[in-house]
């Protein structure tokens, strides 16, 4: 047996942080400088650490990847559209890393069993293989992919270190040619003109946040790149892009709770962008456009949103007339305009719903309908609609038993047709499963809703494991999914479940004002509820319960682990925001500013500073026996720096009791989002997979 070495341990360097009157110590805090070599040297002793601690999972790691790979149809083609006469749709090869991207004049023909795999026409025209930009480099990112209008041009970008800036370019789909123009330093967003004359993107600040649109003008180069917008309040990001309709190029300003938009004629490229309605504080909207009308999406006076209609030509707040009213309970939170319809996507309780209004030439809006759905736990949302001119519909449609599935809906006549289901290879019977929603209490009598999902021959007697995944934060709802990998740990006899956690967007707006700025515990303390219905529900036992989640989700996983005493046997916190209240007293930290108006400003508050160090996990280790932990972090990561996630593991190191492992796995030259091919994130995930299972022990391998 190999033994395991002894953990490492950061060294401590006096640093002290005063605010508000209150001195605190923070012996990691040197750990933030990734150009100190003594910062790399741990990184890497916590990876050989990480890999050697968890050695002995190896022949799981490796079962449970040839599982997801077994599983998964490795050569497939997603379902074309249409845009402009051609067909367009993404290629994946099996050994391929990442997917091809392609287009024909000839539909694919689509076989009679949607989880059969489309086959690519003979006229196939290869627009970019990702493969093949991405060469020998351990990470890749494709960032803008954006056709021309007129489908001459392809605008691109790509990232190479997972630090979302991207390089920006340009290829002549006619001859294949990439042309000349390189524009460095780019962000996401693009829109471009309606005769491919210029192309409008954005950059980011020191901060991350992106404030400028710039236009740049083909065949020029990008030194003389003009600024179209610079936004100066450091709460607002920057977006940009085109309508479906293509009629309009629009910048979207928005912060976490108001917004503002300009729009301009696409035809008219070195015009001058105009405001659709001056920013208000508190009031957000969104647009799309059809025929000689915005159809816009806003929250004033109406907590929930309404949809209003208002003249292109004069879209302000006065001629606003309603849609669909405001409907307390309903959150309206998109639509999607076409030529002769309307698309409205909208939370019903706790549920998304998709809405059809028809469009009448000169009588407006006509009679709506929902779109029916059997599962009463399902995620419905709008698919890829480029077409404006359509009377078909593309939306997406999974639960947590039935694969991602592409339906066409006719507007005209209400079918609903199946076009792919994501195939499940290796005879798994979906059947087997069964997903249920299950309601928990909090200690303020608040019902937290949880979606479940086992195997049916999973008994129901604490002694099937259990994990538990949230996120809560951003109004980001967690709807329920399918994933394949998750099939590993259900055929393993665990339960998985979401708890629908106060922050998301699950219940409408008010959901997410009662968990952000001073309501923010009640995140943490919905999904220690939860944990705990689970247990007391007879689903599972706490010796065998694992918390999971993701950047904000991770500072709820953290949070989480200094209050649930017992509750959870093990923790994973994925690129986990654990040194919050560090990070959101320093403005010049990656999008600090931003984040104010989801967390609160502990700079001018002493109200906000005490509540954040009441709950930032990094503030609150205590020598206490700890369950599991693994954190993970992205040395290139944009969003949530490594240090966070470094500095806690280093904390509960020396602070910690008891015997679970606490281990702490860096990708070194990756960001927020971990490895980037999607074989190196099945085994990623294969990994954390098997660190579930060792640490939750069920009872076949007990």
């Amino acid at each position: 047996m190999t033994e395991i070495p002894t953990p490492p341990v950061a060294k401590q360097v006096p640093s002290e942080r005063a605010v508000h009157g209150d001195t605190v110590a923070d012996e990691y805090a040197w750990l933030k400088d990734r150009d100190d070599p003594d910062t790399v040297a741990y990184l890497e002793a916590e990876n050989a650490y990480t890999q050697a601690a968890t050695a002995h999972t190896k022949a799981l790691q490796d079962e449970i990847f040839d599982e997801i790979k077994s599983r998964t149809l490795e050569t497939d083609l997603s379902v074309p559209v249409r845009h402009h006469g051609w067909w367009y749709y993404t290629r994946t090869l099996e050994g391929s890393q990442y997917p091809i991207h392609c287009r024909s004049l000839t539909e694919p023909a689509l076989p009679a069993d949607p989880a059969e795999p489309i086959v690519a026409p003979a006229d196939e025209v290869v627009l970019l293989d990702q493969n093949e930009l991405a060469g020998d480099s351990p990470y890749f990112a494709l960032g803008t992919f954006d056709v021309s209008p007129d489908g001459r041009l392809l605008a691109y970008s790509t990232d190479f270190d997972g630090g979302e800036k991207y390089t920006l370019r340009f290829k002549d789909l006619e001859t294949g040619a990439v042309l000349a123009d390189e524009v460095p330093g780019t962000y996401y967003g693009s829109a471009w003109a309606a005769d491919g004359s210029a192309l409008f993107y954005t950059t980011v600040d020191d901060a991350m946040r992106p404030y400028r649109v710039w236009r740049h003008l083909l065949g020029t180069e990008a030194a003389a790149d003009v600024v179209v917008h610079e936004e100066n309040d450091e709460r607002f990001f920057a977006g940009v892009g085109l309508t479906r309709s293509e009629q309009y190029v629009v910048i979207e300003l928005g912060s976490q709770i108001t917004s503002e938009t300009w729009v301009l004629p696409a035809t008219d490229p070195q015009g001058e962008f105009r405001v659709v309605q001056p920013r208000e504080q508190g009031v957000e909207y969104s647009l799309d456009h059809t025929g000689d009308s915005f159809y816009i999406v806003h929250n004033k006076d109406a907590v929930d949103f309404e949809l209003v209609v208002a003249p292109a030509d004069a879209p302000g707040r006065e001629n606003w007339r309603p849609v669909l009213p405001h409907t307390p309970g309903v959150r309206v939170t998109g639509v999607d305009a076409f030529a002769g319809h309307l698309v409205v996507s909208m939370r019903r309780d706790g549920r998304t719903e998709l809405h059809l209004l028809p469009l009448a030439d000169g009588a407006g809006v006509g009679p709506g309908r929902d779109l029916e759905f059997d599962e009463p736990v399902r995620t419905v949302r709008p698919g890829g609609n480029p077409e404006f001119d359509t009377t078909v519909f593309r939306l997406g449609y999974a639960s947590l038993t039935t694969p991602s599935s592409v339906y066409d809906y006719d507007v005209v006549g209400g079918a609903l047709t199946l076009r792919k289901r994501q195939p499940v290879l290796g005879g798994v019977d979906l059947s087997a499963y069964e997903s249920v929603r299950e309601w928990a209490t909090a200690s303020d009598g608040t019902r937290i809703p949880i979606s479940l999902v086992k195997r049916r021959d999973t008994p129901r007697d604490a002694s099937a494991p259990c994990v538990l995944y949230g996120y809560g934060a951003y109004e980001a709802s967690m709807d329920p999914w399918f994933s394949i990998a998750r099939l590993s740990l259900l055929d393993r006899g665990y339960v998985f479940a979401i708890a629908h956690v106060r922050g998301g967007g699950e219940l409408g707006r008010r959901w997410y004002e009662d968990g952000k700025l001073l309501h923010k515990r009640h995140t943490f303390t919905d999904f220690v509820a939860a944990g705990e219905h689970l247990v007391s529900a007879g689903w599972t036992s706490s010796d065998r319960l694992a918390g999971r989640g993701g950047s904000a989700g991770g500072l709820l996983i953290g949070a989480v682990a200094n209050l649930a005493d017992g509750t959870f046997a093990t923790l994973v916190g994925e690129v986990p925001f654990v040194d919050a209240l560090n990070t959101i007293l320093d403005p010049t930290m990656p999008l600090t500013v931003v984040e104010w108006e989801e967390w609160g400003n502990p700079v001018e508050s002493a109200e906000v500073y005490a509540y954040m160090k009441s709950y930032s996990p990094y503030e609150n280790v205590a020598a206490r026996a700890y369950p599991a932990i693994l954190a993970t972090a992205g040395l290139n990561d944009p969003r949530v720096g490594y240090h966070e996630p470094a500095k806690w593991v280093a904390r509960l190191r020396t602070t910690a009791n008891g015997d679970r492992p606490l281990l702490l796995k860096t990708e070194m030259g990756a960001g927020h989002g971990g490895p980037s091919g999607r074989y190196d994130a099945w085994r990623d995930e294969a990994f954390m997979l098997a660190f579930i299972i060792d640490t939750t022990k069920p009872p076949n391998l007990a």
